[in-house]
């Protein structure tokens, strides 16, 4: 049979599902675009830290900040790029544009790039244009690609209806996505719809804070979602290594062994 998917892009795909079972845990920490800073800047590396001695199996950065992160950090955690901004401050924070390219991922020695499309937005047409020539581009150099894609903008009532998630899934598919990423259908079996719709591994936004995290993470794995991807409740909790730690036992299964924080002055050195 002939092989469809280059080498290039199943050895990224293998990278980014470390533990071999077919589940994702991702981290975004793209936020600071956003929203402003996520962390001090002498605290960062301390939290990329964090994260993956926590067994996150990715992290979702931009560019600029994958330049400054210590590659001996990634040796056991993928690095994911995101191509996608906007901010707070814009006149439409669902407008989303692209802001680099598959080429540069690949310089960094990304393992998958991600792009962020609002389905029901007024600029939904561009986005899904910036889609599809992402999708081209990794086809062409053998990187994977993360859609987050959400129902969102003026012309969505339920961002959590069913139906709308299948079709939003189902339009990732259709322009050549790998893995994609959404929110969690309401009520939370009716997402055994979504997954079953859908021909792609599908990893769910970290709930709102409102939830509890365990119970969320719990009810998403149990309903056949891939994975999770959790960013602003990591890096806000009190102690982000075994927020990851815990989520990680939920999504593959097993408790592992949690290292300790390293010390004020270890984590100075680092």
């Amino acid at each position: 049979m002939m092989r469809t998917t280059s080498t290039g892009k199943l050895l990224r795909l293998t990278r980014l599902c470390g533990h071999g079972d077919g589940r994702y845990l991702f981290v975004p920490l793209d936020h600071s675009v956003s929203d402003g800073p996520i962390a001090t800047a002498d605290r960062f590396g301390e939290l990329i830290r964090d994260v993956v001695a926590g067994g996150a199996d990715g992290i979702v950065v931009h560019k600029g900040r994958a330049r400054v992160i210590d590659p001996e950090l990634l040796a056991d955690c993928s690095l994911i790029v995101h191509l996608s901004a906007s901010t707070a401050h814009s006149p439409d924070t669902d407008a989303k544009v692209l802001v680099g390219d598959v080429e540069d991922a690949l310089r960094l020695g990304a393992d998958a790039v991600s792009v962020h499309v609002n389905i029901g937005s007024d600029t939904e047409a561009a986005q899904l244009a910036d889609l599809g020539a992402v999708a081209a581009a990794c086809d062409r150099w053998g990187m994977p690609l993360l859609a987050m894609i959400y129902p969102r903008g003026p012309r969505v009532t339920d961002p959590t209806d069913p139906v709308l998630l299948s079709h939003v899934v189902n339009i990732a598919a259709d322009l050549g996505v790998d893995i994609v990423k959404t929110v969690f259908a309401s009520p939370a079996e009716r997402m055994a719809e979504v997954i079953d719709s859908s021909p792609l591994p599908i990893i769910v936004a970290g709930g709102a804070r409102a939830d509890n995290l365990t119970e969320f993470a719990t009810s998403a794995l149990s309903v056949g979602c891939s994975g999770l991807a959790v960013g602003r409740r990591v890096f806000g909790a009190t102690a982000p290594r075994a927020t990851v730690f815990e989520l990680a036992g939920i999504v593959h299964g097993h408790p592992g062994t949690l290292l300790p924080s390293p010390s004020p002055r270890m984590a100075g050195a680092l």
